[in-house]
């Protein structure tokens, strides 16, 4: 263990744990350029914030994180920012996988190969096997992912089915679907986390999070602690969910 786990920091008492949290981890470049610092220099920090809270959820009983590293529209960005991020993914992963298998997490990949450096892609392999037997946390790293290019994604993979007599026309389910997705075994998103302020999903997981709680929290991401975390689960215990359902209770 770290200094992470350090004495006089822990959880309070949840009545309620979400057991997948999603989060999009923005303000990374907000964050530095106030700093009059460059938006890779952002990067970096944030790295911290991502241990910080993987040892708050593993401390709060949380079975599952989800953090979208890189986009399918990250290319977009400068390429200097984007030969920088490819590298700095690798080597986060690289410099990190020891630490986070001591803490019995499980690292998985959610993403497309397809313009992915064949260099992320190995680390990110390398750290799936050595972590594939950890059972406390599963840290789902997305990197050059994309919500609906998943789901066309799944939806190729199905025709191609049908077309080979594989799957029967007009036999589609949500479990067949689901099958499809890039980590089939997913379970779904209770409580979707934004940073920096900013109030938008950016593409993430819209399959799995169709019944998440979302909350977007004004911190930039370096910023986030283990307290930040802790604090977005006790906003969640107040949601009420009902997944389509209701309760008829008239006022007095």
């Amino acid at each position: 263990m770290t200094e992470l786990f350090e004495k006089g920091r822990k959880p309070p008492k949840f009545a309620a744990v979400p057991n997948h949290i999603a989060i999009v981890m923005d303000g990374n470049g907000r964050w530095a350029n106030e700093r009059g610092l460059t938006r890779t220099q952002g990067h970096i920090a944030g790295e911290a914030a991502l241990l910080e809270v993987v040892a708050g959820a593993i401390e709060a009983g949380v079975s599952h994180i989800t953090a979208y590293a890189f986009s399918t529209e990250n290319w977009k960005r400068s390429p200097d920012e984007v030969r920088f991020l490819m590298g700095y993914n690798k080597e986060v992963l690289r410099r990190r996988r020891d630490q986070l298998n001591d803490w019995d997490v499980r690292i998985r990949w959610a993403g497309r190969a397809p313009k992915l450096w064949p260099s992320v892609i190995s680390e990110l392999r390398a750290a799936e096997k050595l972590t594939a037997k950890n059972t406390t946390l599963t840290l789902t790293m997305a990197v050059n992912y994309g919500g609906r290019q998943e789901l066309v994604d799944a939806m190729n993979a199905i025709s191609e089915k049908v077309a080979s007599g594989k799957l029967k026309p007009g036999s589609l389910t949500q479990k067949s679907i689901a099958k499809e997705l890039y980590i089939p075994d997913m379970p779904d998103v209770d409580l979707f986390v934004r940073s920096s302020g900013e109030k938008r999903t950016s593409n993430f997981l819209p399959w799995q999070s169709s019944y998440a709680e979302y909350l977007f929290m004004d911190e930039y991401w370096p910023d986030f602690t283990k307290e930040t975390l802790w604090k977005a689960i006790s906003l969640y215990q107040t949601r009420q969910r009902r997944f389509g359902a209701a309760v008829d209770a008239p006022l007095n």
